[in-house]
């Protein structure tokens, strides 16, 4: 069984596939400096450009794991995560609060999903 790692740096990669499953590093915003409505829509987008890279989509997230800083947000990223998923196709899904590696992050996700 092969394992393909794309972008692949001494720490992490941002994508790898194996078995006709991919799994995304975690995804932060694209500005830090945004609030957490601005912060979920660009972190979601990175999402999108990755899963296409990687030969998957939205529709086909098995599973996500988000981590907001504060559940103090949460309404407000669930509003934008519910738009950005498509009607039917919700994956497992896990929120939990947590410590971001910079103070100024919000949120962060982490997505598996299976190859078109």
């Amino acid at each position: 069984m092969t394992i393909e790692r794309l972008e692949t740096k001494a720490r992490m990669s941002r994508i790898v596939k194996h078995n006709g499953t991919v799994y995304l590093c975690g995804q932060v915003c694209a500005d830090a400096t945004k609030g957490i409505v601005e912060q979920t829509e660009t972190m979601l987008a990175k999402v999108d450009q990755l899963l296409i890279q990687a030969g998957s989509s939205r529709e086909h997230m098995l599973s996500a794991t988000i981590y907001i800083k504060s559940m103090d947000d949460f309404a407000q990223m669930n509003a934008v995560w519910d738009k950005w998923v498509p009607d039917g196709f919700a994956p497992a899904r896990a929120c939990v609060t947590a410590n971001m590696a910079r103070d100024e992050l919000l949120v962060e996700i982490s997505v598996i999903a299976a190859e078109i």
